[in-house]
């Protein structure tokens, strides 16, 4: 994938990329990326960010360790839009789309969970960001990771690279906390980022999604 030049490529091209070329990413890249990203924007400056980026043998033994300890219950519950049946619908066009392109039945239940296993390993990216930050931070606070790791993806494909969000993780989050050391009472686990250099010709990094017009998004009052 070419690399993006201006903002308006990188947040269009941006998408979750799930099959990864076998190509490292080097540590002076990740480190400008990172320093860069500092800069999101943050409520009150609190900056309540913190992460640990995981490549090379230290990744595998981490996830084979999440294979041997296997799932647990999340940290928080991602899936609770689901109940309406608006978002209900959209979550269902996207998975339409991403096992249509892995030519995965609707009825292959064990196809699905086989595809849905692959976040384990996060689609055997090269490397991995694992964010996490303190408890008592609240719904603002979680506001502003969100922007910084929103920042973090496009400032990678500013560099060529690309990236995938896991809130999947969340339930491995004892076993990735024991891993890096936190202390399980301070910190909340909140997701992982698969980072690397996608595969162009995938399908399944290619499959058409889909985005609500702009009109039921937003509203423009006062205008002439």
């Amino acid at each position: 994938m070419s690399i993006a030049t201006t903002i308006t490529e990188a947040v269009t091209s941006r998408r979750s990329i799930r099959t990864f070329l076998d190509k490292p990413v080097d540590l002076e890249t990740l480190t400008r990326v990172m320093d860069k990203a500092r800069w999101a924007a943050s409520g009150c400056n609190y900056q309540p960010w913190e992460a640990s980026i995981v490549t090379g043998q230290p990744l595998k033994d981490l996830q084979a360790k999440m294979i041997a300890e296997g799932p647990k219950a999340a940290e928080y519950d991602w899936a609770a839009p689901g109940t309406e049946e608006a978002y209900k619908k959209r979550l269902d066009a996207v998975s339409a789309g991403m096992f249509g392109a892995m030519g995965i039945a609707r009825d292959d239940g064990a196809g699905r969970m086989a595809a849905m296993a692959r976040n384990t390993t996060s689609f055997d990216a090269p490397a991995v960001l694992f964010v996490y930050f303190p408890r008592l931070m609240k719904e603002p606070q979680w506001s502003d990771v969100g922007m910084w790791l929103q920042t973090v993806a496009l400032l990678l494909r500013e560099e060529g690279l690309d990236s995938c969000f896991q809130e999947y993780m969340a339930i491995f989050a004892n076993t990735i906390r024991d891993f890096l050391g936190l202390d399980h009472e301070r910190y909340m686990f909140f997701c992982g980022m698969a980072i690397g250099y996608r595969d162009p010709d995938a399908p399944l990094n290619n499959f058409e999604r889909q985005r609500l017009p702009l009109e039921e998004h937003v509203k423009f009052i006062g205008f002439e």
